[in-house]
């Protein structure tokens, strides 16, 4: 269970730095993809918008704030 645990963990770790990296790129398609409509925790989708508010993509803003959080 640990490992499964921990394989887990590096596919979220490694997810969200594929978000950042197309936020940071205006990639709306790929942060349309990795988002896949999975909740997130409010802290992880603040940053992402406040990331995404730096390129002014109001696309990809749009898409962060209708993404589920995490109860």
């Amino acid at each position: 269970m640990s490992c499964n645990n921990t394989e887990q963990n590096e596919h979220t770790i490694a997810t969200f730095a594929a978000l950042k990296t197309a936020i940071a790129n205006g990639e709306e398609q790929s942060v349309k993809e990795l988002l896949a409509d999975q909740p997130m925790q409010e802290l992880e989708r603040s940053y992402l918008i406040d990331l995404a508010n730096l390129n002014n993509n109001r696309a990809i803003i749009t898409l962060l704030e209708n993404i589920p959080l995490k109860q």
